[in-house]
């Protein structure tokens, strides 16, 4: 148990990933200093404009050289960045270009192993064995097509001649509605004095 819950997770970052971090840490870094050495040489323009208020003229002066050497490290740092941040690019897009060639490769050896189980003369074995299979049908059908007799023939013949006989024989349906059936009236009684005159007569 210790050792399934102590086993260290691989980690996904890799040595490129690193680079490009402690790139990217250094390019901040410089524009953290850039920005600072702006703001710096803002003051100390507005610092010799005073002094040259005060008529100190070589104080101005020397301030003015430190301001221009700081701009040529700040045009220093610029390229710095620069460079940098193409580093960081051409770093990133070789990554991607890792990929491609892996997903490349991966495809090429799923192919490969695709020709192994279909190779092109599993294919034509396939492709004879099925051109075999329909000529062989085919002969099948012409055996047995020309197998019959002419006394089969005329067998054939008579039989196909009675079946079409016993269908005209047939009584035709009437094609008018059979007449209704009308219900008999019960016979009537003699009344008796018809009887009467009957018996007289």
């Amino acid at each position: 148990m210790g050792n399934l819950f102590g086993r260290k997770k691989q980690s996904r970052v890799t040595e490129q990933d690193k680079a490009v971090l402690q790139l990217k840490q250094q390019r901040d870094k410089l524009k953290q200093y850039q920005k600072r050495i702006t703001q710096q040489l803002e003051r100390e323009r507005e610092i010799a404009r005073q002094l040259l208020r005060d008529g100190r003229k070589e104080r101005a002066k020397l301030l003015l050289k430190k301001k221009r050497y700081q701009e040529q490290l700040l045009d220093k740092t610029e390229n710095q960045i620069t460079s940098l941040e193409t580093m960081v690019q051409n770093i990133e897009f070789a990554q991607i270009e890792m990929k491609v060639v892996e997903g490349l490769q991966i495809g090429n050896e799923c192919l490969k192993k695709m020709h192994q189980v279909m190779s092109l003369e599993e294919v034509e074995r396939i492709l004879e064995e099925t051109q075999e299979a329909v000529e062989y049908q085919r002969q099948i059908d012409e055996l047995l097509s020309g197998s019959f007799t002419q006394e089969d023939e005329d067998t054939i013949l008579e039989e196909l001649n009675a079946i079409t006989q016993e269908q005209l024989d047939l009584p035709e349906v009437p094609s008018e509605p059979l007449p209704e059936k009308k219900p008999e009236k019960a016979p009537t009684k003699a009344r008796p004095q018809q009887a009467d005159m009957v018996a007289a007569s």
